[in-house]
Parts: C-alpha cells; sequence; structure tokens
C-alpha cells in the first residue's frame, strides 16, 4: 500500500481536490483522520494543520509521529518576490527558511545565525536553509524549483520587503513551508514536497491585485492529475 498524505494550511486551499477525492474514491474506516482508497495500492491522507509556523509544526508532526506514509506533500498558495513569476504558477519549493525569526538590530534584521545562536550546518539546516535533497523531477513534479521564505506577518511594507529580498533572495513567501520542511528533515521523511501557486506579488498590501481563485483553481487542477499519477503508475 502506497500512502500518500497531503498537508495545506486552510480547507479552502484544496476544496476541490477534497471534493474530487470524495467522488474518485473510497473513504477509509483507518483511524487516520480523512483517508480514501483510490486503488487497492494507494491511500491518500489529508491533513489541514491550520494557519501559521506553529500550528503547521505541530500538526505535522503529532501526525507523522503517529503514521507512516511513502510521501508527505505541503501545497497551498503564496506569494512571489519576482516579477517574473507569472500569478497562477505553480512551483516546487525546494529550499525554505524562517525569514523572521531573530532580532532587529536598528536598520538590520539579524536571523538566529547573525546573532551566533545556531549555527548554519547545524541540523536539520545547511548553509542556513531547510534544504529537500530531492529535485523536482526525481518526484514527478516537474515544476521549476524556487526558494522559500516563511513568516509570521507577511511582507506588506515597503520597508519590510525590501529588508527580506535583500538579505534572502527568496522566491516565494508563505507562512508555513520552511515549518513543513524542518518537520519532515528532523523526522527523517525520505520522501517530501511543498508546492505553492502564486496568488499574489510581494508589494505593499493591495488585495485587489491578487489572484487567489486563480491559484487556487491551477493547484488543484494540479494536485488532482498529480495524485492520479500514483494511480496510473
Amino acid at each position: 500500500m502506497f500512502n500518500l498524505l497531503v498537508v495545506a494550511a486552510t480547507p479552502f486551499e484544496i476544496a476541490p481536490t477534497a471534493e474530487w477525492l470524495k467522488k474518485h474514491g473510497k473513504e477509509t474506516q483507518t483511524s487516520a483522520p480523512t483517508s480514501w482508497r483510490l486503488t487497492n495500492e494507494v491511500e491518500v491522507t489529508l491533513l489541514i494543520t491550520g494557519v501559521g509556523i506553529h500550528a503547521a509544526t505541530y500538526s505535522l508532526t503529532k501526525m507523522l509521529q503517529s503514521y507512516k506514509f511513502g510521501f508527505v506533500l505541503q501545497v497551498g498558495v503564496g506569494g512571489t518576490f519576482d516579477t517574473d513569476i507569472p500569478l497562477g504558477s505553480i512551483c516546487f519549493i525546494k529550499k525554505d527558511c524562517f525569514g523572521d525569526l531573530g532580532a532587529e538590530d536598528h536598520e538590520k534584521e539579524l536571523d538566529l545565525f547573525d546573532i551566533g545562536l545556531l549555527e548554519p550546518n547545524t541540523p536539520p539546516y545547511t548553509d542556513g536553509w531547510l534544504v529537500n535533497s530531492l529535485e523536482s523531477d526525481e518526484q514527478g513534479l516537474h515544476l521549476s524549483p524556487c526558494k522559500g521564505l516563511t513568516v509570521n506577518t507577511v511582507s506588506g511594507s515597503e520597508n519590510t520587503i525590501a529588508h527580506r529580498k535583500a538579505k534572502f533572495g527568496a522566491d516565494v513567501e508563505s507562512m508555513e513551508g520552511a515549518a513543513f520542511h524542518y518537520v519532515c528533515l528532523n523526522e527523517q521523511v525520505q520522501n517530501f514536497a511543498q508546492v505553492r501557486a502564486i496568488s499574489n506579488y510581494v508589494v505593499p498590501r493591495d488585495k485587489n491585485t491578487w489572484k487567489m481563485a486563480e491559484a487556487i483553481n491551477n493547484l488543484n487542477i494540479w494536485l488532482k492529475d498529480y495524485i492520479a499519477g500514483f494511480e496510473r503508475a
């Protein structure tokens, strides 16, 4: 039996896929929450963690310490610092980091490595990043790799955006991605991936420019096809 865990912060980000699973699969009677058997050899479990680093860390750790999965996939929306990335695009987050864990020193933002509280290669970090050792194509994702930045408070002012772009050079911002990487690496999950649909550019906050519906639609089209691929394999 191949067990796939799909992780999302909110139910609305994967609502179309959840409805598809209800129609396409058979809900299992195991103690694991919200699981569907697609074939005799494939089972999909959905985990809604809640929003933010702490919620994602707690929910995912609890799940991984209770059940074993062949693949763990986090999906959701995110903003991008790179205006060359079209809104609605789907990205594979190759590596991620915590963007607001540390201290402010006047006009400078310092992370734990700058302060000296943590060495950049202290496990599970590699040069200060939480790195997925597998490539996109190795996991059948076939998506462009990006660098993630995870924050408690999303960037919404010119000053914050400028600081974070200069310091991290990240492509995609989210509120749970680094927590997902951190837990998977610490729990020694061999096969995991974070996938984000781009809903907005990271600019001074203006929700009128966001393409949330398009991003969620594209994400779920991709996700349903990806899950179906496990049946075809």
